[in-house]
């Protein structure tokens, strides 16, 4: 496209849910030339991360390279990179391979997991915030149970094969279920050496009254019962205060035995060098304005989970970290910055419910507008649907759904390969 000196330059920092649809909403579009950074060469769908971890989708079926997304998009460049920096004084920012200047600067980097200052449980648990993070935890568990075939000291045994899930919101549950449904239906049968053994518990730990939180009544309540009915035990009111030597050390002085911890429990926003102290809120997410405007600032914004908007009078505490907020504050954005500035439009965030799989037909779902309420095998049937919906592209929808077809008649998974890269010594010199 033909770039004139009223171009304007947008820099998006992160693909995630924000940065692609901001990307959308200004493709092709006159007058804007957009480059998307991230230290990543692919969009990944976080809500499906955990089948990954556990086998049942293969990483390229939630993933996408964003240089074959960005086809067709002329406006659009892509750069390959770690953010060291942002000069607001000089409209640039620094790279890990070199610098950006940007007449709009928009943030859009997503959350990481927060350990709560607990140095041992950040050196030893289990995240689940990328997909490297998904593919380690398959193959640790896999690594796991394939030491407990070879031994004979139970209690090294049932800590290997006993797992602690902290967090029981969505990923919580979702991980919990599917761990029960594997040790049911798929761990005894692949693994005959612990047959008429008992393998290890699951734990889910929370500190809340309930499982999943923001949902309603009748789905924690559901998702609970549904979990029990599992065999997983579901430990409320209580957070983890350590992990060390192969022990959870819970809130209530109880302890479980468990070489693995996989952390569920809370998120916070990132921070960069050359912002202030001042505009970080809650969570270390940046405060903004009905326009997501970071606040001191007039061309830089920031987008889902890294931003905290208290204008919103349906959510004067600031939104939920969910990715209908940053799709929906992206559009808006997006929107907004093609339109001269007295014709911006506030952000104003539309709940459309929330939905969690426990397993094998058994979700829950709470719809917002008109109130509804469904478990069971109709709430899984949407939540697959939405889900396989809101994949990238044809490809990874079709491969998805293959995936999950092939499983839900088998009752079994594909994907359970330990698959490590190998250090390769460097050649020597002659």
């Amino acid at each position: 496209m033909e770039k004139t000196s009223a171009t304007k330059k947008v820099v998006v920092i992160g693909g995630g849910f924000a940065g692609l649809n901001l990307v959308m909403q200004l493709k092709n579009k006159p007058g804007f030339e957009v480059t998307l950074v991230d230290k990543n060469n692919y969009n990944f769908f976080p809500p499906l991360l955990y089948q990954v971890a556990t086998g049942f989708l293969e990483p390229s079926s939630i993933s996408y390279p964003f240089r074959r997304f960005l086809r067709g998009k002329y406006n659009v460049r892509f750069r390959m990179a770690d953010l060291l920096k942002i000069v607001p004084e000089e409209n640039k920012v620094v790279l890990s391979n070199g610098t950006l200047s940007y007449d709009y600067l928009v943030m859009a980097t997503g959350a990481e997991s927060n350990f709560f200052g607990m140095v041992n449980v950040e050196r030893s648990a289990i995240p689940m915030k990328t997909l490297s993070d998904a593919l380690y935890m398959r193959n640790t568990l896999l690594d796991r149970l394939e030491e407990a075939t070879r031994i004979n000291d139970m209690d090294r045994m049932k800590k290997l094969a006993t797992i602690v899930v902290a967090g029981a919101g969505p990923t919580g549950v979702e991980l919990s279920g599917m761990f029960a449904e594997m040790r049911s239906k798929i761990i005894r049968k692949d693994y005959p050496e612990l047959s008429g053994r008992h393998i290890g518990d699951i734990y889910l730990v929370d500190g809340g009254k309930a499982v999943l939180g923001p949902m309603s009544v009748k789905s924690q309540q559901y998702s609970k019962e549904s979990l029990e009915k599992l065999g997983v035990k579901v430990k409320l009111g209580v957070t983890v205060k350590e992990f060390k030597d192969d022990t959870v050390y819970l809130s209530d002085d109880t302890t479980i035995s468990t070489a693995t911890l996989i952390w569920a429990a809370g998120v916070t926003a990132k921070t960069f060098a050359g912002f202030p102290t001042e505009i970080y809120g809650r969570s270390r997410r940046m405060i903004v304005d009905a326009f997501n405007k970071i606040e001191g600032f007039s061309n830089i914004y920031a987008l889902g989970d890294t931003c905290f908007q208290t204008t919103d009078p349906a959510f004067p505490n600031g939104h939920p970290q969910l990715a209908q907020v940053a799709i929906q504050q992206a559009k808006n954005l997006g929107k907004n910055l093609v339109l001269p500035k007295e014709r911006w439009k506030p952000f104003r965030y539309v709940d459309k419910g929330s939905m969690a799989i426990i397993g094998r037909n058994k979700a829950v779902a709470d719809i917002e507008k008109p109130k509804l309420h469904f478990n069971g095998f109709i709430a899984w049937m949407v939540w697959l649907f939405i889900h396989v919906m809101s994949l990238l592209n044809f490809r990874n929808r079709l491969r998805t759904l293959y995936n999950w077809v092939g499983a839900y008649f088998t009752m079994d998974q594909y994907f359970r390969m330990i698959i490590k890269p190998e250090d390769r010594e460097p050649e020597p010199e002659n």
